[in-house]
């Protein structure tokens, strides 16, 4: 989860009150689902731990100090700098123009520019920690967000963002004192290194400069050294996003144009003029308002949170959380404020409302339905499928769900089908994404558990050898027949590798598995990429495909870097029960 230091004044200063110890701050914390980690007495620093990843608005002293005056009962701010659908705000000749050859690597960007004071330490140590935060737990380690600050007063407009030659392209980037061409800063310097694999692949690279060619940054890498080596007293900032997620970008936008708002900053818009279509069209001023109201009924809210709440105690409540309530009849319709996009459900708002008007003043309610403990006939099934593999020499592994696009899709697919994924973009239709992943290790629910077995097994090569292992888990698949449009198996997933491991030895231990589960079985021929041709058979039962086994294909080994013949199986463990 995302952690954060704020100096204890300036959190006190956005909250509108000072707060007399640690207690009264962990019980006022709950509003925004933190908690006091820690304190530094020398610095006056608080460490504080957000327990959610949907409110990236309050990684920031200013983002938590507003949340907690509005839980308080402070004033919801005004953010006039907004546009939104039909009512675009004046850009004036802050433009920024983007080059079409950016639409299928880095397609999109946001803007604005901030003047009204000298930014002081504080301020600044704030935004490079709102910038470090969104872009590494939001923005997936600046490959779908990342955010430059520079120095406005050395800018000439319109701001290009072009795609660039990456060994033609030269300027001095952020902490060295020399020119390096695009490629030679991803070899050479340590952001590059750390960063540059975002875009090595690209044969253009994303490149921001200024209509005199003064080079702003290599986008999502570093700034360059003269405009982008922002300092204290700087009095005026360019700030810009840039990535693949539209939505997700202008939103992070919003997010900081709003904590510089509340520092006392003067927000000014900046238009981007696209050459291609965007969700919000080919030319749009950010900041940009885009979020949807929801409307649900109140009594969906009350049988919720178990309470009958009045139409005063809901909309203060939604008040609290930041958002606008209005109550027509039934219907409540909630309006979230700039910063925020974590709508997605109407529980959601339900949820707003009991952590709005404190979750402490529901009262305690006893359960009202007693039963008896039992194991479900999936789960008394799976015991006795993994009694009977430990017999068969087979050692119980356990996994996590969640995965990489990498592992789940790259190294399982063969180079070809892979590519072919990649370019139309069609991910989504192979796994289950997650929309808002911590990491992209961890961006996708699993579709197959035999991934996990090959990455445990690529990391036990020094292990005396047979290795066998085996999971039973949950594996989630995409279907439009049900109305979330995935559906969750039960699976079992086994591999065993050794010089001897092959096709009969393996069908001899699935022909046992079944004769202890009391289920007749039938194999037939399969095409499986995973496997080698004429080396592996589907599994059917009562009728049913159940699974498939047979002899890992040496290609995948390889792009797993396994040495080892290997074999494996999975089978749906909801259709061997029936």
């Amino acid at each position: 989860m995302p952690k954060i230091e704020v100096q204890e004044q300036a959190l006190y200063r956005y909250a509108g009150k000072k707060i007399a110890g640690d207690a009264e701050l962990e019980e006022i914390l709950v509003c925004a689902k933190a908690e006091l980690d820690g304190r530094d007495e020398e610095t006056g620093a608080l460490k504080i731990e957000l327990n959610d990843t949907n409110r990236p608005d309050l990684w920031s002293t200013a983002g938590l100090g507003r949340q907690l005056r509005l839980y308080l009962g402070g004033k919801s701010p005004e953010y006039s700098f907004f546009s939104r659908q039909g009512d675009e705000q004046e850009a004036g000749k802050r433009l920024v123009l983007v080059d079409s050859a950016l639409r299928e690597t880095r397609p999109y960007i946001a803007a604005f520019e901030v003047t009204g004071k000298p930014i002081d330490e504080d301020t600044l140590n704030d935004l490079i920690q709102t910038q470090e935060k969104l872009c590494w737990n939001y923005g997936r380690k600046r490959k779908s967000i990342a955010m430059g600050v520079y120095r406005a007063q050395l800018i000439e407009y319109p701001v290009h963002y072009r795609a660039a030659d990456p060994d033609a392209t030269r300027f001095v980037p952020l902490g060295m004192s020399r020119e390096l061409s695009l490629r030679e800063i991803i070899k050479e310097h340590p952001k590059g290194q750390e960063f540059g694999p975002i875009v090595a692949d690209f044969p253009r690279m994303p490149f921001l400069a200024d209509s005199a060619d003064e080079v702003l940054s290599f986008p999502p890498v570093i700034n360059s050294a003269r405009i982008g080596a922002v300092e204290v007293g700087d009095s005026s900032l360019f700030i810009e996003l840039t990535g693949t997620d539209l939505p997700s970008l202008v939103l992070s936008a919003s997010i900081v144009a709003c904590d510089l708002s509340d520092a006392g900053f003067t927000i000014l818009p900046v238009k981007i003029q696209y050459p291609y279509d965007t969700p919000f069209g080919r030319s749009m001023v950010t900041p940009y308002y885009f979020q949807e109201p929801v409307t649900l009924e109140t009594s969906f809210a009350n049988r919720m949170l178990g309470e009958e709440l009045s139409t005063v105690e809901i909309t203060s409540a939604v008040q609290r959380m930041g958002c606008r309530a209005k109550i027509s009849g039934e219907k409540l319709t909630v309006t979230p404020p700039e910063y925020r996009n974590d709508f997605l459900h109407p529980v959601d708002v339900a949820e707003d409302i009991m952590i709005g008007r404190g979750m402490n003043t529901f009262s305690p309610a006893l359960l009202t339905d007693f039963t008896v403990g039992r194991l479900t006939p999936i789960e008394t099934f799976a015991r006795k499928v993994k009694g009977t593999l430990v017999g068969l020499g087979y050692q119980e592994m356990m996994f996590n769900y969640l995965s990489s696009a990498h592992d789940l899709i790259e190294r399982i697919y063969p180079e070809d089908e892979t590519v072919r994924l990649n370019q139309k973009h069609v991910r989504e239709k192979v796994v289950v994404q997650i929309a808002n992943p911590m990491s992209e290790g961890y961006e996708f629910v699993r579709n197959s558990i035999l991934p996990n077995l090959l990455g445990a097994e690529a990391a036990s090569a020094s292990a005396p050898y047979p290795h066998s292992i085996f999971e039973i888990g949950k594996v989630a698949v995409l279907d439009d027949a049900d109305n979330s449009g995935t559906r969750t198996i039960n699976s079992l997933g086994l591999l065993s590798a050794d010089a001897s491991a092959g096709f009969n030895t393996l069908s001899a231990q699935i022909a046992a598995l079944f004769y202890f589960l009391y289920r007749e079985f039938s194999l037939s021929e399969t095409d499986d990429p995973r496997f080698i041709p004429g080396r592996a058979a589907q599994i059917s039962c009562s009728g049913r495909d159940v699974g498939v086994f047979g002899e890992l294909h040496p290609e995948l080994l390889e792009r797993w870097g396994i040495q080892m013949p290997a074999t494996a199986a999975e089978l749906d463990l909801d259709r061997v029960l029936g």
